[in-house]
């Protein structure tokens, strides 16, 4: 059987990324000087925390993880790391829990099945959570 490779959509990607830094700003806006702050999301008729935590500040980036509470032991909540470039005005996801860190590009079948276009559906994961907790989040308190 001859698969075609799957090739990277590099602009759809970048595209991404541009719409998730413009999303991350309120975020950053929020965290203020502060290394941690708590919000409080509403989710399927309850509340959910997410924690965004400062890793990293430099003159060009800033490195944040973002993670759920869980919904059960069993159910790990997603943790994304998150890399934001101020001068290409660009925010990533490098790292992703409760997988690993995330390639460009993933040979596929691979012992792990990760899918092809990991990255690309991990970014497109961020947009959508940064959408909902624009919506129906709220600070609860700086904790850093």
């Amino acid at each position: 059987m001859n698969r075609k490779r799957y090739q990277l959509d590099f602009p759809a990607l970048m595209s991404q990324c541009e719409e998730n830094y413009a999303r991350m700003l309120s975020l950053l806006a929020v965290l203020g000087e502060q290394d941690e702050v708590t919000l409080d999301v509403s989710a399927d008729g309850g509340q959910r925390r997410i924690w965004v935590r400062r890793l990293e500040k430099a003159r060009y980036t800033t490195i944040l993880q973002l993670e759920q509470e869980s919904v059960h032991p069993l159910l790990p909540a997603p943790a994304l790391t998150v890399r934001l470039y101020h001068d290409a005005q660009l925010a990533e996801v490098t790292e992703a829990r409760p997988s690993r860190r995330v390639a460009a590009r993933n040979d596929y079948p691979n012992r792990a099945m990760h899918v092809p276009d990991e990255k690309h559906q991990w970014n497109r994961f961020l947009g959508e959570w940064l959408r909902h907790v624009r919506a129906h989040g709220r600070v609860l308190t700086p904790t850093g």
